[in-house]
């Protein structure tokens, strides 16, 4: 059997569990491979290749979260500009780690970010989870193509149709950023809590990200709690990390505080 062959059976056993399945298969496998290259048997990098899978994408998501049912619910509202459509959304949103977070300061988080460059005609959200849903509170033009990309399949099928039942320009795709990193000319590129995600795998990638993706301006943003809601210190932290992968690369630089999330906007 091939060295390919046992890798496909090994990253088939990773993906046996509900929660990895649904990553992007290139990812799982590129995480796997390093894992089976440092671990001493094949249990022990099983374990770990979870684990970091886990603290990519999977910490982030509910264990079932089903997709069709909440289209279903989206479908069933008549009228997708009312109240009760938006509070869906909202609904929805808490799903989601990182937008949950995000919740009590929904609106003011984009409003204020993005006032400098407002409002918004294209956008690119990487590593999008659920903030695509969103999109109202954010200070968007008139018909905005809002592009979006996540590792989680299921998710981005599930925006997709999404995007198609509200009429909203623009795609959603299944992308691993380690791997290819999108080419779409847009003015803001959303980078939420994404570089210290990144930074796990690859110390490069974040400084790869800022040089390639074609965006006037990036939106980037750090945690400053963590999930359970302890600091820990990662805003002094995470403050280094953002200075370290933006030095020398002449952005002008503006940066907001709020609760549990630092941002910062990038224009070049």
């Amino acid at each position: 059997m091939s060295d390919n062959e046992l890798l496909d059976i090994f990253v088939s056993k990773v993906k046996e569990s509900a929660k990895y399945a649904q990553i992007e298969s290139n990812l799982v496998r590129q995480i796997a491979l390093e894992e089976l290259k440092n671990q001493k048997d094949q249990r022990a990098a099983l374990k770990s290749t979870r684990t970091r899978l886990h603290r990519l994408t999977g910490a982030f998501l509910t264990t079932k979260l089903d997709y069709a049912k909440w289209l279903g619910v989206f479908e069933a509202m008549p009228d997708k500009r009312s109240e009760e459509f938006l509070e869906a959304r909202k609904a929805m949103i808490k799903l989601h780690a990182s937008t949950h977070e995000r919740l009590p300061f929904l609106e003011l988080f984009f409003q204020v970010c993005l006032a400098p460059v407002a409002p918004i005609s294209s956008l690119l959200d990487l590593a999008c989870g659920l903030n695509p849903l969103a999109l109202p509170w954010m200070p968007l033009a008139d018909h905005c193509e809002y592009h979006a990309c996540d590792v989680v399949e299921p998710l981005t099928v599930f925006l997709q149709d999404f995007f198609t039942l509200t009429a909203q320009p623009g795609s959603v795709f299944t992308c691993n950023l380690l791997e290819s990193i999108p080419q779409q000319p847009v003015q803001v590129a959303f980078l939420l809590k994404l570089l210290p995600i990144l930074d796990q795998v690859d110390p490069d990638a974040s400084s790869r990200l800022l040089d390639q993706v074609q965006a006037e301006h990036l939106l980037i943003s750090y945690p400053s709690k963590s999930l359970s809601g302890r600091s820990k210190g990662m805003k002094q932290t995470y403050a280094e990390q953002f200075e370290r992968v933006t030095a020398g690369k002449g952005f002008q630089i503006r940066s907001f505080d709020f609760p549990n999330e630092t941002a910062y906007l990038l224009s070049r």
